[in-house]
């Protein structure tokens, strides 16, 4: 075992040295606020204030929940940083046709497009930046094209627009209109701008948008054949792998009856069992607002011809459908981990259960509390001083207000102190499971603190900069060191089992875990490529990105010996569905997370697709598709470990596994992955603007492949029911057993 935690060391020490590295780079590269917009002739046009205040009213309505910047958002309303940059270029274009010859831009011959286009190129392209002064300075047509938009702008969120789904007085207060305005001018100017000394942009010439030269660079595409190469390589490193260690698993003599029949149920593993109503109910409210959220973007602003966005716009569907999505599986999690931690040491703290009841009544608090801060701060209805702290934080996946987080992070607190007092017994005990223990326990501790970086980010934090620590809350924690916990906590349910050794689960587990974050932490830069970030995110993102897919293409071999798990004895039957909804998470695995992440990955890809509906259909199946999944097989497992003698009614978890899995490949395949295809083309042939446009996005062929998202849906939604009714059956016998 020595060699696997040297290597496990290795690969945290050296990762997170090199993404702190990058950190620091960013920080130093980061797209400069200036401390004014001015006119060659000397009008002003923005201040530093104005722009820092307009993204504090972006953020404060909904920010990447109502369209996106950098890409990074929504993908009903326009790319706003894209949207603005195509607007003002054609303007400025007119203005100059307008001055020179006397006709708008598109009615003149080719030869003088190209001079007034190369001229468009240079003065947006120029970066006039001056470090002494912090002064930009602008060609004065530019002025005039930044007060159309702004009108443009302000009627968008006055009068509400059911195209992007903004409903009506979203936004009526001129001076935070004028300051949104120059928040969405400043992203442009940064997207647009070469770096000082440099031919390419702060965003690496993204987006796509051929009136100002922006095209892909020679990074994006070299960095992109390095990557697919690598690739290739590390799944010839893998197969040769397995081909290696072919038959040599340790196997363990199965039991001829359930190991945890007569097992002793303690007090705090029982009151774990709410924490799985709260799950079933979140889960079957985020399909809701799911439901809701993907019908505005065929009606706007109603639900059926009802007029609801008055009162939940889509905003807060959207909000709260990410937002409740990460609740509810954390909350599976959370509470597979409390009912582990008494069953690994066979001992039960004191007062053990009034911290499990005390850590879930700090979950509802979170859960409403946040919510209701949303929805004031949405509305307008919130005081301005107060809505960084209870209000919308606007950065998906972390749009809790500061307190919320603040209260989340002292609950992860609460539950790390939960587990760490019950499981120390059998860390003192120098036998076959401390491998599995000590990695158990480090993960543990991961989850608890990597929330944290959260909290890294100010009311006036440069944009590039806040964007790297949301991926470390995004990427890290969700998808990293939560992935290693369930790992472990499965390895050790089979262990338990004896369906498994100890030992081998142990080895197992650190191996594993060496290997996914050996690409996963660094690669966590691969969504950074075009978010204002120096030229290194983009060559390390891509390889380590690349990596990261490797052991999830043999993720078929794990499925596999779950499935021969299952079938090992009579039995083990009684576990079938919790075990193929483990199976199911190495398919999503596989399709999810490995083909689908791949497909938007590499650079060159990552430049025509970022925030198109390509990126909802690697969400959606790897989000639900693998840590859903798990979420769910852990809370059945528990379920079977609570009450291992109740007979159980299979055929409501047995249609919920088949719909719900259904549904989702539906839901994507035959929707969310055409729509986001016949984009990807609209962006390469066009421009990212116009894939991202309603003139694009509300064709007749949209709205059929939108509709045809109801047949998925539909069975998504009738499997959430089977499941939350099982949940409901299981838990009046339960009650009933006392």
């Amino acid at each position: 075992m020595k060699k696997y935690w040297i290597s496990f060391s290795l690969v945290l020490i050296i990762s997170f040295a090199v993404l702190s590295w990058v950190g620091v780079r960013i920080y130093q590269e980061k797209p400069p606020i200036p401390e004014k917009f001015i006119t060659e002739s000397g009008e002003m046009v923005f201040t530093k204030s104005d722009i820092q205040q307009g993204q504090n009213v972006w953020q404060a309505m909904g920010g990447m929940q109502v369209g996106s910047i950098w890409g990074h958002g929504s993908y009903l309303a326009p790319d706003w940083t894209a949207d603005w940059l195509h607007r003002e270029a054609v303007i400025v274009l007119d203005i100059w046709s307008e001055h020179q010859h006397s006709h708008a831009f598109e009615k003149l011959s080719d030869e003088k497009k190209s001079a007034l286009q190369a001229r468009l190129i240079n003065a947006f392209r120029t970066n006039t930046y001056d470090t002494q002064t912090g002064i930009i300075k602008i060609d004065d047509a530019r002025l005039t094209a930044i007060k159309q938009n702004t009108e443009h702008y302000s009627d968008i969120f006055r009068n509400g627009n059911d195209e992007y789904a903004i409903p009506k007085n979203s936004l009526t207060d001129t001076e935070k209109i004028r300051k949104l305005n120059a928040f969405f001018f400043w992203s442009s100017w940064a997207a647009s701008t070469n770096r000082i000394d440099d031919n390419v942009t702060y965003t690496h010439n993204w987006p796509h948008e051929e009136l100002v030269g922006n095209v892909p660079t020679p990074d994006t595409i070299v960095w992109t054949g390095v990557s697919i190469i690598l690739l290739l390589l590390g799944i010839g490193g893998m197969a040769l792998y397995y081909a290696a260690n072919k038959g040599e698993v340790e196997h363990t003599e199965v039991p001829a009856n359930d190991p945890l029949l007569g097992a002793v149920i303690t007090p705090s593993q029982r009151a774990v069992v709410k924490y799985f109503w709260v799950v079933s109910g979140l889960f079957l409210l985020q399909i809701t607002l799911g439901v809701i959220t993907a019908h505005y973007g065929v009606e706007g602003g109603s639900f059926y011809g009802i007029p609801i966005a008055e009162i939940i716009p889509y905003v807060i569907t959207r909000t709260w459908h990410t937002q409740l999505g990460i609740f509810w599986i954390a909350t599976a999690w959370l509470a597979a981990g409390l009912y582990i931690v008494p069953a690994v040491s066979s001992f039960e703290p004191k007062g053990q259960r009034l911290g499990v009841n005390i850590l879930f009544i700090a979950l509802i608090f979170v859960v409403l509390g946040s919510m209701a801060g949303q929805w004031l701060s949405v509305k307008n209805i919130m005081p301005d001083e107060h809505w960084f702290l209870f209000g919308h934080s606007g950065y998906e996946y972390i749009d809790l207000g500061r307190f919320f987080q603040i209260t989340l992070l002292i609950g992860l607190f609460l539950w790390l102190f939960l587990m760490v007092r019950a499981i120390r017994p059998a860390l003192q005990k120098n036998d076959d499971q401390k491998p599995i223990l000590v990695l158990f326990l480090i993960s543990t501790i991961a989850i608890a603190t990597f929330y944290a970086a959260a909290l890294m980010y100010g009311k006036h934090t440069n944009l590039a900069v806040a964007e790297y620590w949301r991926w470390w809350v995004v990427h890290l924690w969700v998808e990293g060191f939560f992935e290693v916990f369930a790992t472990v906590v499965i390895a050790f349910l089979f262990a338990r089992l004896k369906l498994i050794s100890i030992k081998t689960a142990g080895q197992a587990t650190v191996l594993s875990a060496t290997i996914f974050l050996s690409g996963g932490i660094i690669g966590t830069l691969h969504h950074l490529y075009f978010s204002g970030t120096p030229m290194v995110v983009l060559a390390l993102g891509s390889v380590f990105s690349a990596l990261e897919v490797v052991p999830l293409l043999f993720v078929g071999y794990e499925a596999w010996e779950n499935i021969k798990l299952s079938r090992a004895k009579e039995w083990v039957r009684k576990y079938k569905w919790a075990i193929y909804f483990f199976v199911s998470v190495a398919f999503w695995n596989m399709l999810g997370a490995g083909l689908f992440g791949f497909m938007i990955n590499p650079p060159i890809a990552l430049y025509y697709m970022q925030g198109l509906n390509t990126t909802p259909v690697h969400a959606h199946a790897a989000l639900f598709g693998v840590y859903g999944m798990l979420g769910i097989g852990l809370m059945l497992f528990c379920f079977r470990g609570i009450k291992p003698d109740m007979e159980w009614n299979e055929n409501p978890v047995k249609w919920s596994f088949w719909l719900i899995n259904s549904g989702l490949f539906a839901m994507v395949v035959f929707s969310l992955l055409p729509v986001g295809l016949m984009q990807t083309w609209a962006s390469v042939e066009h421009g990212y603007w116009y894939a991202r446009s309603a003139e694009f996005l509300q064709t007749d062929t949209m709205h059929f492949l939108r509709w045809a998202r109801a047949l998925g849906d539909t069975l998504f939604g009738i499997g959430a029911l089977f499941l939350v009714y099982f949940v409901y059956q299981f838990s009046i016998k339960l009650l009933k057993t006392k």
